[in-house]
């Protein structure tokens, strides 16, 4: 696979019919990654240079370990290294004898976010890859990783997933990029300066509405929705609690459907911590992938498909009750503290009244619309606080 340190020859690009295929420095310097295991392609590239981007930066940022979880080029879900809860152990099916790092809770928490989007992602890692990381990405359905380091029994550990043929990328965490970047589209080159913009607590000093408390927790939680969106396909909005992404809308041409689609996912997260769902009896031996998707369509107006006669008996031990539209209604609406993040600026108050409705209390946009202050005077009806950033986050 290995041409030379300053090249790697690919098996294909975005689909097999795009050959030949390879990512290079083209200044002739070394690559800043050794590949430990595994042959990743240019799909996994792409990921794990724009995730690891994203965690850099979030760690910078925040001082907090961190990690995100990457599918097609857009994070599924990132998170800062905050501890479990004992409802969070439940719903992101850790084992309750097992040990957990900084390091470990922020991947946990980042695949938890949208654990059906994360399914095959690219893991990405501030901070060296423990065994506590790695025994919990060894479950799951993960494509690669990338991480500054690992350590002996994590590398020993990740090596046997695939059948050992699991992709472990490992970056210098001292690499600098080249200040200009180019992109070529139907053989036309695109130049740009790299986006540099530095994203922290010193960003969010305008705020806009009439209350103005913003506690530090908040302001983690705008952070690591700003930096996730810096590195997330545009149009995109998203839902951050707790230092833990919990919606991501992303590629939308609308702003308002990237927020309900963001929106949607938040409420997902919060209802599977509905207590009909933490008491779902699931059969023995049953797959990670299938308790999930079991989950989302229990959740789901859909719920019939999996509680049918017949149909049940494959999943569950007992046949469980129908979570009703109206018990979703009433769970969801208890959800408080959530914060909410956009690339761009929000057109019209529309989108406030929907993050609204998933427990936001906290929003950072750039503002800069004509129509600012009917946003602001939706947030303030609210009673929620908005800071102004001033800065657009767009990425393709």
């Amino acid at each position: 696979m290995c041409l030379s340190v300053n090249e790697l020859e690919l098996k294909y690009g975005c689909n097999p019919n795009q050959k030949p295929s390879r990512i290079y420095m083209k200044d002739g310097s070394d690559l800043p990654i050794t590949v430990l295991n595994g042959k990743p392609g240019y799909i996994n590239f792409l990921d794990a240079f724009n995730s690891w981007q994203l965690v850099k930066e979030l760690k910078e940022a925040t001082g907090l370990p961190a990690a995100a979880s990457f599918k097609h080029v857009s994070p599924a879900g990132a998170a800062v290294g905050l501890p479990l809860s004992d409802v969070d152990k439940k719903i992101y099916f850790v084992e309750d004898n097992a040990e957990l790092s900084p390091i470990a809770c922020a991947y946990i928490r980042a695949r938890g976010a949208d654990r059906l989007c994360s399914y095959g992602d690219w893991a990405a890692l501030s901070d060296i890859c423990d065994a506590a990381t790695a025994a919990y990405l060894k479950a799951e359905v993960s494509d690669g990783i990338i991480a500054p380091g690992y350590t002996d029994e994590a590398l020993a550990i990740l090596k046997t997933k695939k059948k050992g043929n699991y992709n472990v990328v490992q970056i210098d965490p001292g690499y600098v990029p080249a200040e200009q970047e180019h992109k070529d589209v139907f053989g036309i080159t695109f130049e740009q300066g790299r986006n540099n913009f530095k994203i922290d607590a010193e960003l969010l000093s305008n705020i806009v509405t009439e209350n103005k408390d913003l506690p530090e927790q908040a302001k983690i939680d705008m952070i690591v929705s700003l930096i996730t969106l810096k590195y997330t396909q545009s149009n995109s909005v998203c839902y951050v609690k707790n230092g833990q992404a919990i919606g991501v809308g992303a590629g939308q041409q609308s702003r308002i459907h990237c927020t309900r689609l963001a929106g949607n996912k938040a409420d997902n997260w919060y209802l599977r911590q509905h207590p009909k769902v933490l008491g779902l009896q699931f059969v023995d031996g049953i797959r990670r992938p299938d308790r999930d998707n079991a989950i989302d369509i229990y959740t789901s107006d859909e719920y019939e498909d999996v509680l049918a006669e017949g149909v049940w008996q494959q999943t569950f031990k007992v046949k469980p009750e129908a979570l009703t539209a109206e018990e979703k209604k009433a769970w969801i609406a208890t959800q408080t503290g959530v914060t909410v993040g956009s690339d761009a600026f929000f057109p019209f108050g529309d989108n406030i009244e929907r993050a609204r409705k998933s427990g936001v209390q906290y929003v950072a946009e750039p503002g800069g619309s004509i129509r600012d202050d009917n946003v602001i005077e939706a947030a303030n009806k609210y009673r929620m606080v908005m800071c102004f950033t001033g800065m657009r986050l767009f990425h393709h």
